[in-house]
């Protein structure tokens, strides 16, 4: 895999703001994808893990195209996010912290380098690498019933329709006798995109089945630069308005919900376009020509180039790092442990230096 990277946030004045909020307005909403289907409850948790997932953890975009917010507390919690998330008492959060901190700093001078921190952002990563093979183990045993290691497109089709509420066995008799499948429009344009990406999976020489590690990369385009690159040309033509092959700043930050209708919905559009503006003139756009190519998209999304992981820890520290050492100390971190865990320390100052 290959190179991404992420700088410090910048303001965004009224003016520049409503002009873009004006072109975005003028924007349709870009198509279905997959993520269509997310409000049909699957009929399990197996099931459900035969999908796609939208979200994929340690990467910086969605499948959709949507900005990764909870990208920063994957990259440096890894397998322990979801304790940060289920345990609220403070006093437990900070000692949890402070042991990250201790595991964080290798040299053990009470202070986080910027390449203590890469190599720790390199270390999360590869935490939910490990967690989506893992996952991937009994996602594929779900769709490969019969054991022999490999899933056809069909079988993994009777699978799919039945997660949706249709029954297996008349699917997979109407399929086998080559028989029409009655869905409704949005299921069949789901179909059609898990179809194309399926087959991108299939590595040469194609055989059209896909073996379990084909299958990861099915569900998790991360773990392969080929399938990778498929993610980035498929977000690259939901947002590409002229059919360039290339995205500008309007078209990036093009609005998902049309017109605004309140001053709520005003103060989401505005949110939005802040944040894309940011992220693709000092992070994606590596040139900085206001363009941005599927190249420079795809080393943005690459989770596993260290060039990448030591700019995101710099720009980490630089969020936290008050008395500018270029460096990051305990009594930051805690101040600011939104930032790093999600949940927010009362009293993080007290007794630091005891716990520690």
């Amino acid at each position: 895999m290959s190179n991404r990277r992420r700088h410090q946030p910048g303001r965004l004045c009224a003016s520049t703001l409503a002009v873009f909020v004006m072109l975005a307005l003028n924007v349709q909403a870009r198509p279905a994808n997959i993520s269509a289907l997310k409000d049909k409850h699957p009929n399990s948790k197996e099931d459900n893990e035969i999908l796609p997932p939208d979200h994929l953890n340690g990467v910086k975009m969605e499948m959709d195209g949507h900005l990764n917010k909870d990208f920063h507390q994957e990259v440096f919690l890894g397998k322990e996010m979801e304790e940060f998330e289920e345990d609220s008492e403070p006093r437990r959060n900070r000692k949890k912290l402070i042991e990250i901190f201790t595991k964080v700093d290798i040299n053990k001078d009470r202070s986080v380098s910027a390449k203590e921190m890469q190599r720790w952002i390199m270390e999360k990563t590869e935490e939910h690498f490990q967690e989506a093979v893992k996952e991937n183990k009994l996602s594929f045993r779900a769709v490969d019933p019969d054991g022999d290691g490999h899933v056809t497109w069909d079988e993994y089709r009777v699978k799919f329709l039945a997660s949706k509420g249709f029954n297996e066995k008349e699917v997979a008799e109407k399929i086998k006798n080559n028989e029409e499948l009655k869905v409704d429009e949005e299921t069949q344009e789901v179909l059609e995109s898990l179809k194309d990406r399926w087959f991108q999976a299939d590595n040469p020489p194609a055989d059209q089945l896909l073996n379990e590690e084909e299958f990861l990369s099915f569900l998790h385009p991360e773990h392969s630069r080929g399938m990778l690159r498929y993610m980035v040309k498929e977000i690259v033509r939901d947002l590409d308005q002229d059919g360039d092959g290339k995205l500008t700043l309007a078209e990036f930050i093009s609005l998902p919900m049309g017109t605004v209708e309140n001053q709520q919905a005003q103060d989401i559009d505005d949110d939005w376009v802040r944040e894309r503006k940011k992220e693709f003139e000092e992070v994606i756009d590596s040139n900085h020509d206001m363009i941005v190519t599927m190249e420079e998209l795809e080393e943005y999304m690459d989770p596993m180039n260290e060039y990448n992981a030591l700019n995101e820890a710099k720009q980490m520290i630089a969020v936290a790092d008050e008395n500018q050492n270029h460096n990051l100390e305990l009594e930051e971190i805690l101040k600011y442990s939104e930032y790093f865990t999600g949940s927010k320390l009362m009293d993080y100052a007290r007794n630091v230096h005891e716990e520690f």
